[in-house]
């Protein structure tokens, strides 16, 4: 398996185990569709800041997590963390906070001193984790369109990058 195959596959299992999606948008999801938006991604990524990385259960092991972050480009000094997934098999063995440490490094040497991410209201599971590691809500949210017929209500969550730099 490609690691774009892995990094769908994980994204993929996560996504059923938080119920990120309504069943129906889930069970309509292609892995292979998906490898290959990763894969596009990857070798075109939207800008330079634009970065991916991977946690493996050991050094030159398998892939355990991802995480992917880009420039916020309506704050010039503001970063996104765009996805953070860990294979449920994986979970509670510390590659989120390490994939989200490792991610705000790079935020910072790229000079943003803010970074924000997007949470389903309805998943408390994920917004404890963010809550957790010092995010918090603005009071922003948002309604994705996920299909034809149905929305999802994400809240906007922020966190400090200066705060023990």
């Amino acid at each position: 398996m490609s690691d774009v195959e892995t990094i769908a596959a994980i994204q993929l299992r996560a996504w059923h185990e938080d119920q990120a999606l309504p069943g129906h948008v889930l069970e309509a999801l292609d892995a292979g569709d998906l490898a290959m938006t990763w894969a596009s991604a990857i070798v075109n990524p939207p800008s330079s800041s634009h970065i991916l990385l991977v946690a493996e259960d050991a050094p030159g092991g398998a892939v355990t997590g991802l995480c992917a972050i880009g420039p916020d480009p309506s704050a010039p000094l503001t970063g996104e963390l765009l996805t953070l997934e860990v294979d449920p098999a994986a979970r509670r063995s510390g590659h989120g906070s390490r994939l989200m440490m490792a991610g705000a490094g790079f935020a910072r040497q790229a000079g943003q001193d803010t970074w924000i991410t997007w949470c389903p209201m309805n998943n408390e599971v994920v917004r404890s984790f963010f809550m957790s590691a010092g995010w918090g809500p603005d009071g922003t949210w948002r309604d994705l369109a996920v299909d034809d017929s149905t929305t999802m209500r994400q809240v906007r969550l922020v966190t400090d990058l200066t705060f023990n730099a």
